[in-house]
């Protein structure tokens, strides 16, 4: 069984798996920063200096009686809440890779289809009389021995 799993885990397709996961992971986690980092506070900035991070609903008071400055504070208070300004940054985060899957998925087709080379030219064609496949150039079927009209 071990020899089963270590010839599964060697093989070239999970291998790459495991690596465009590991890449992937770490490209969210970048895509995540640049998000919260660097494209939601100027955004918030236009919306009048609003921090989406901190944008949320209480739904049930926690034992510290409310406002809260942040979800934090609020966890931390046993305030049931709902953190719509988080998921707000996560759906800019999805977008954003999404957007440069689809671009890198695009380019790989396009690559794709230029490595694909035409098919080529035919090389016989077919005797209205008699049927038979004859070189392209024929001006005389080799089977039938009857003229043909050049084309």
């Amino acid at each position: 069984m071990l020899k089963e799993f270590k010839e599964f885990a060697m093989r070239g397709n999970v291998v790459d798996m495991a690596v465009g996961i590991v890449i992937g992971a770490s490209f969210g986690a970048i895509v995540s920063s640049f998000v919260a980092d660097i494209v939601m506070p100027p955004i918030g900035i236009l919306l009048g200096n609003v921090d989406f991070a901190n944008l949320f609903a209480v739904i049930k008071e926690g034992t510290v009686p409310s406002p809260y400055v942040s979800p934090a504070a609020a966890k931390a208070a046993g305030a049931v809440t709902i953190n719509y300004g988080t998921f707000f940054n996560t759906i800019i985060s999805f977008l954003i890779v999404a957007f440069s899957v689809y671009l890198v998925i695009k380019n790989i087709n396009r690559m794709k289809r230029k490595e694909e080379a035409p098919p080529p030219a035919p090389s016989t064609k077919e005797c209205p009389y008699c049927l038979s496949a004859i070189p392209i150039k024929a001006v005389r079927c080799a089977h039938c021995t009857s003229e043909l009209k050049v084309q």
